[in-house]
Order: C-alpha cells, then structure tokens, then sequence
C-alpha cells in the first residue's frame, strides 16, 4: 500500500464517525496518496468530513463523501415475484438462456427484456440478452469484454486481388496481427485516448494504464478474428454511400483486453458486496448510478468502449498501410455495453451482451463464422427488442461440446469448400459450433434490414 503511516484511529480523532466512512477514508487514501505527507492527508480528510457534499462526484474522494453522507446499510435485495415485460425472437433458443432471462426480469430494478435469436447461455444476463434497468448499472449485464464489437472496412480495390495475390493478403494478416494474451506489436500507436485524464482519475485505470498501452491494436482470443473477405453491396444506402457491387473488405471482431476484463472483474466484485441478491440472481448485481462506485464503473466502461474503438481502428491502419488501397466506408458497432436510452417516454439504462444496437437507420455488422457470410444492417429501430438485434450466429455448441464433437479434419474440410484460408484457430470455433446465421437473420426481419453480405476468404485467429 506504499509508505503512508495513517491509521483508523488518526481518521476518528479528525472527527470521523466510528462507521464504514473510516474504512473507506483510509483505503482511498493509502491506494491513491501512498507516498504523500500524512499532514497533507490528514488536511484533506479534514476538508471532506467539513463539506462531504462537495466532494460527492469527485471521483477520487466520492466515495469517503457518499460513505459520509449515506448511514445505509447493505441490506438484501429481494426478487419481484413477477417479471416485467419482454419479448423474445427465435426459436432455436436455449431453456438455460431463457431461465438467465426470466431470472433478470424479476430485477427490482428491471423495466423491460428481450432475448435475440442468436441468444445462449452467459454469466449472468444469456449472450444475446437486453435488459433495461431504471438508474443502475450491472457490470456482470454488460459482460467482462466491454465495448467487444464489430469493424468493417471497405476499401477500392478490385476484388479480384483477394485471389490473384492471396499470398501478400496471407502475410499482411500473420505480420500485423496480434493475438491472445501475450503477442503485442513493437511499435506502439501514439493514440489521444491514452492522453485522457479519466485515467488518472481512477486508481483501477491508472494502474492498467501501461497493459492498455501494451495491448493497443492487439486482438483477444476466443471467437475474436480479423478478416480479409468479399463484401457485396445489395441495398444503396446514402451513409455507406457506395453503388452496389462487389468490395474487398477487412472486417474485425475483438474488444477492450486487459483494460476491460479487470474493469469487469473488479466492478462485478465489488456490486455484489453492495447489492447482495439472492443466490440464482447474484451475478444480477447491481450499482446504482447516484451512487461514486456507480459513476466510477460507468467512467471507466466508457473509456474501455472507446479504446476498443482505438485497437480497431489501429488494427485497420497497420492491414491498409500493409496492403494498400484507400478506405471507402466504415461501418462499426459494439456489444456487452450499457447505454443511457429513452425507451416509452422515460431515461432507461440498457444492457446489450453480445446484442447490436439497431436504432432506426443505425448501421451494423452481424457476422456469420469463419466459413458463413455475415450481414451488413440497418436497424428498423423496433421498440419491443429494444432497438436491439443478434451480434451474430450465436453458438450451437458449446466450447466443451466443440472439443469432443469436431476434428482438425472436420474444419479443413468446411474450409475448403467454402475457399476459406484459416490461420490459428481452434475446435471451439470451428464453423460447425455456430446456428445457421441464415436462420437467425430470418428471425429478426422485424428488427433490421439486410444491405449487404461479407463472406470471409482470409481468416485470422488466436493459435
């Protein structure tokens, strides 16, 4: 904790009530003034017990303010007995999925639901579950890879490149991608998110600080990839702006990293000793957003989404500098996040894990697998999902399933008949682990219109 000699009993002689605020104080004082004079901590813990109201949205010293203001104690939060409204799209859904579903609407908090077709089993909210909630957030809803989503680049090369010089389009992909936990690049980008004082306002993102450095323009493992492919226009759209036809394409799917999966792991522990909920709805815990740890995980969430944003962005830089050509449009859109919506005249917060926002005329990007084609959207912006649809096939089978039921023989086989290059990869995400991506699009006609398709040709994934 560092070389800071301050001790419960100097906080109670300042005149500190003998309650959880002196807990608090000395935390928040040893984690972020471990090498500065006690006198001068001691002036500042002073300064918070005189006017704790100033100090309430600080995001240093909030929560010694809120502790200090706030005589509640931590009670159990119990269940509704009903759930609250929700529709769900799709048949080929899971009973597991449904129940994680069922169990979330009954949420004291919880407004509205819905379940997407391409919907299973999660931690917490299923994969592919929307859930609306009044004033709170709920870390576990939004997933532990914040801000994961999709990024597509359509460039103005000819497509028949993608063919005739397959192998340049091989060697950009195995030289500038990073995959995994430990594979980063040697140049590191000098991205303006990195110059943003929210990382110095949290002591969780100060400390992450250099592995997001690190991590930035590098992919997860998993079912994340990065893409060369065949787009195909369909439908003209004045925000793509681009005539029908045939593209070349880079289409990516990855999140936060690091940065993200600590957020999440620290938040979702530190709601569930907040909000303790009874034991099939714990992973339900929420903060309330009034609250300093409230703002402080809706603070960093953000900053997570966007430095998603960034890897992507440096992930498309680093292939179209590799390769060539010039970016004609880009389409982007995230997942395992919460916004602050206006959902039947009233400010919700809405969780989406592993669902694509698709407000009226917002664009999207609905992957198949590494074999099927994926699906260019607009969104219809149909209130009873939310404004939400699928963020992809979703999956059949589960990891373990995959493992005992698919070969390497059984993917090279997919691949080649599909004319799908596969570099890294594994059973898990082998292209028969997914639904039919044709019958999840089916399913949400109500919910976005198709503009266009991207079949992937060059695959690139964890080993």
């Amino acid at each position: 904790m560092g070389n800071l000699k301050l001790k419960g009993k100097d906080i109670l002689k300042l005149g500190y009530p003998n309650n959880q605020s002196v807990n608090i104080a000395l935390e928040v004082m040893k984690r972020n003034f471990a090498t500065k004079n006690i006198h001068h901590v001691k002036s500042l813990l002073k300064e918070i017990l005189v006017n704790p109201e100033n100090f309430e949205k600080d995001l240093t010293f909030g929560q010694i303010a809120e502790a200090l203001l706030s005589s509640k104690k931590t009670e159990k939060r119990m269940l509704n007995t009903n759930r609250t409204s929700f529709q769900i799209f799709g048949n080929n859904i899971s009973d597991e999925a449904k129940n994680q579903l069922y169990t979330a609407l009954k949420l004291p908090i919880a407004t509205q639901g819905a379940l997407m077709p391409d919907a299973h089993s999660g931690y917490g909210l299923p994969i592919g579950g929307v859930l609306a909630v009044e004033n709170a957030v709920i870390p576990y809803g939004v997933g532990m890879d914040i801000g994961c989503r999709m990024s597509l680049s359509i460039l103005d090369t000819p497509i028949s490149y993608l063919n005739g010089a397959r192998d340049k389009y091989e060697k950009a992909l195995a030289e500038h991608t990073k995959f995994g936990m430990y594979e980063t690049h040697k140049s590191h980008v000098d991205h303006e998110i990195f110059d943003r004082d929210t990382f110095d306002l949290i002591p969780i993102l100060r400390r992450l600080k250099g592995k997001a450095i690190k991590q930035m323009g590098s992919s997860g493992g998993g079912n994340h990839f990065v893409e060369f492919g065949e787009v195909e226009i369909t439908e003209e759209d004045e925000q793509i702006n681009l005539p029908k036809g045939k593209y070349l394409g880079i289409l990516s799917h990855s999140g936060s990293r690091g940065l993200g999966a600590e957020i999440a792991q620290y938040y979702s522990r530190v709601a569930t000793e907040q909000c303790p909920l009874p034991k099939e709805a714990q992973n339900f815990a929420w903060l309330d957003l009034n609250t300093h740890l409230g703002l402080e995980y809706w603070t960093a969430m953000n900053l997570a989404g966007d430095y998603a944003s960034a890897c992507h962005d440096d992930i498309h830089r680093r292939l179209v500098k590799a390769v060539g050509g010039r970016v004609k449009a880009k389409i982007e859109n995230h997942h395992n996040f919460a916004w602050k919506e206006i959902h039947n005249g009233k400010e919700m917060i809405v969780h989406r894990k592993g669902a694509t926002p698709a407000n009226e005329n917002e664009l999207g990007m609905i992957p198949g697998s590494m074999t099927a084609k994926g699906f260019i959207v607009r969104g219809k912006g149909n209130p009873d999902s939310l404004n939400s649809a699928s963020h992809g096939a979703g999956r059949a089978f589960s990891r373990g399933e995959c493992r005992n039921l698919f070969t390497q023989n059984d993917i090279k086989k997919e691949l080649k008949l599909k004319n799908v290059t596969l570099m890294g990869g594994n059973a898990e995400e082998a292209p028969m682990a997914y639904k039919d991506i044709n019958e999840v699009m089916n399913a949400q006609s109500e919910l976005v219109d198709i503009l266009g398709t991207f079949q992937p040709r060059i695959v690139r994934m964890d080993k």
